[in-house]
């Protein structure tokens, strides 16, 4: 008999045409978004035609909330973040590590460290520090991540900053952040965690985890559109920061236009740039309401359960799964290496592959290790049907390689 998640399965799906089109296992990449933040997108895209003031003031509330309090009070109640001035709407995790980049008062000599196969948006604004003499360290992944054994290869007294996916992008690793957060605690290291491929699946509380600073791009677990996303800045983390990028709403008093008073507001409240996209903002916070209706822990146990299905029926059809089969270590992304004697074959089976997948109407991602050898990823969520996940090894079975 097959399983089912805590919520309505069924409901959940009619949320989701694409179903009817699709076997979607793709979110990893981007995720399609239910139809109650189509439907908020749709009333905010109206919004701005006839009345803008009222969507950015909130003029239909009762008491008027502003978009900004709403959407600040809301996702930090989301991830558990103490303070509502601790969260900002961010565009992108890019533009985030871009910020953290510049306003941490680096010292030549400092060092960031992170392991060994970290998404690159998490990678290169730190490694053009280099010109500063701050060294960028990485660390070999412990089963396709970061674990506090591999952490302790490259910390010393010079460790500024430790970088991390909660889960790992590629190997579908997820991070002990309780542990990684109370060893950089333990040091006075700052701890930056992107939770772009996690926010929508598992449960954050930025504090009991002891994360200072966490970013999630709104377009991949979060459901919501491109250009949405969430910055958390822990209030003391903030106050040891440069305010070296400032934008015109980033300093206290920011609404008297000419004053120019450049002091700083209020933890994440500095690194707000400008207006953000209020249509952007409006889905992010229906899709968090959407997401938190189902309960993030029946989703973490429904993926969870899906992923571990997956490892499972591909593992016995002879896939070299690099996901860690443990339900602990693995998140809702499951990888496996293409077959192949070399990488010549190895990439002519990756395109039977993809064909196959792609006649069967299931939506996949290819990705390439540091080797550039090709693997084939599948990224479940909230809608995803235990036979959806099987029909990958399904369509694969008769590929001639």
């Amino acid at each position: 008999m097959s399983s089912q998640p805590a919520y309505s399965l069924e409901s959940v799906r009619q949320q989701f045409p694409i179903i009817d089109e699709l076997t979607y296992l793709n979110y990893a990449s981007i995720a399609p978004i239910p139809s109650v933040v189509h439907e908020t997108v749709c009333q905010a895209a109206d919004a701005l035609s006839r009345d803008p003031v009222a969507l950015m003031m909130g003029g239909n509330g009762t008491p008027p909330v502003d978009i900004f309090t709403r959407f600040s009070t809301e996702l930090a109640r989301y991830i558990h973040a103490e303070h509502p001035h601790e969260v900002v709407p961010l565009t992108s995790t890019s533009a985030g590590m871009n910020i953290l980049a510049r306003v941490i008062d680096w010292q030549p000599g400092d060092n960031i460290v992170m392991c060994d196969v970290e998404f690159p948006s998490n990678v290169y604004p730190f490694m053009a520090l280099a010109d500063q003499g701050v060294e960028l360290r990485m660390v070999p992944a412990d089963h396709g991540g970061l674990s506090v054994a591999a952490l302790e290869q490259g910390v010393d007294e010079r460790t500024r900053a430790v970088v991390v996916s909660s889960v790992q992008f590629l190997s579908g690793y997820r991070a002990d952040l309780a542990a990684l957060g109370a060893f950089c605690r333990e040091r006075d290291i700052l701890f930056i965690v992107d939770a772009i491929q996690s926010a929508g699946h598992i449960p954050i509380d930025v504090q009991a985890e002891q994360i200072d600073v966490l970013l999630a791009g709104g377009h991949k677990s979060l459901m919501s559109t491109p250009g949405a996303g969430l910055f958390y800045v822990r209030e003391a983390a903030a106050e040891r920061m440069k305010f070296t990028v400032v934008g015109s709403n980033a300093v206290e008093g920011w609404e008297h236009w000419l004053r120019y008073d450049p002091t700083p507001r209020r933890a994440a409240q500095r690194f707000m740039m400008g207006t953000p996209s209020l249509i952007d903002m409006s889905a992010l916070l229906a899709s968090v309401s959407f997401l938190c209706s189902l309960g993030i822990e029946n989703i973490d146990a429904w993926t969870s359960h899906l992923a571990s299905l997956a490892i499972e029926d591909l593992t016995a059809r002879g896939q070299q799964v690099i996901t860690p089969s443990d339900p602990a270590l693995h998140g809702a992304i499951v990888t496996f290496r293409v077959p192949g004697e070399d990488l010549d074959s190895a990439k002519r089976n990756a395109a039977a592959y993809n064909s196959a997948l792609k006649s069967a109407n299931i939506r996949i991602t290819k990705h390439l290790d540091g080797a550039g050898w090709p693997h084939i990823r599948l990224s479940m969520h909230c809608f995803n049907t235990e036979d959806e996940v099987l029909r990958v090894g399904s369509a694969l079975e008769n590929v001639a390689l």
